[in-house]
């Protein structure tokens, strides 16, 4: 039965369905069969990360209402043939509790790692994603109004039998953590009280990804420390990515400066 990880945040903005889509990647690369789950029914956008959103006939609620299988609704990656998506289209109904599980529990049987990206707040939609999940990531960005949004999740999350409940650090600048003007990881895990797997760096590559619908480039160091995280989902390795490395010596100093 495969492992279903809810991806989850305090708030919009952080990066989330982003690191959703290239963790999903990162793990198909590694020989692992993948189902990405967009829960943010009605505010979806995992197809235009994956660049699928044209090859999207049916979502979640259309194989609630019978109108298509299971396997007609999920897309496979055109390029990454262990990845699929099952999105949640723009104008897509309210989907039950009931029948969401009854979906995920059928992934389950053909895939070895189910992702969530679970809406953002704590409304209904994340209890729907969350109740169905074995672990969570929650994911935040270090300044102290995401990291204190997280904690508020990381307390809901606790009202679920989650294996293990673990920290993304998105959108890292490296300059900045050396600078002490944001937190650092550590930091982060302290205030957390939760262990941080993933310390992800700002790149622009990233931006120019998302925007164009393509997955990001897998030598950017994006996709390096996302690589990092998936190492730690399938062989429990704890390396974190170190984003203050290329702003140390006396060509970090320069780089420092050129930002």
């Amino acid at each position: 039965m495969g492992r279903c990880i809810v991806v989850t945040s305090g708030k919009g903005g952080v990066g989330k369905s982003t690191i959703t889509a290239t963790l999903g990647v990162a793990l198909a690369e590694a020989g692992a069969k993948v189902a990405l789950v967009d829960a943010d029914v009605g505010l979806n956008n995992l197809d235009l990360v994956l660049g699928v959103e044209s090859a999207v006939a049916y979502d979640v609620s259309d194989v609630e209402k019978g109108r298509c299988r299971l396997t007609e609704a999920l897309v496979v990656h055109p390029f990454i043939e262990n990845l699929s998506l099952l999105s949640s289209r723009a104008l897509a109904s309210g989907v039950s509790q009931r029948a969401f599980a009854a979906v995920i529990s059928a992934l389950r049987r053909g895939f070895d790692y189910i992702l969530i990206d679970c809406p953002a707040g704590i409304d209904e939609g994340f209890h729907r994603a969350v109740s169905c999940a074995d672990e969570a990531l929650i994911v935040t960005t270090p300044v102290p109004a995401s990291v204190r949004d997280a904690d508020k999740v990381s307390d809901l999350l606790s009202a679920y039998r989650l294996r293990r409940v673990e920290v993304i650090v998105n959108r890292v600048r490296g300059d900045l953590v050396l600078k002490g003007e944001v937190l650092g990881v550590g930091d982060v895990g302290s205030v957390l009280r939760l262990p941080v797997v993933g310390s992800v760096p700002e790149d622009d590559e990233v931006l120019r990804s998302a925007t164009v619908g393509k997955i990001t480039d897998r030598e950017s160091r994006h996709y390096r420390a996302i690589c990092l995280i998936a190492s730690h989902i399938m062989l429990g390795t704890s390396s974190l990515y170190d984003c203050t490395a290329k702003y140390r010596g006396i060509l970090g100093l320069f780089r420092k400066r050129a930002r």
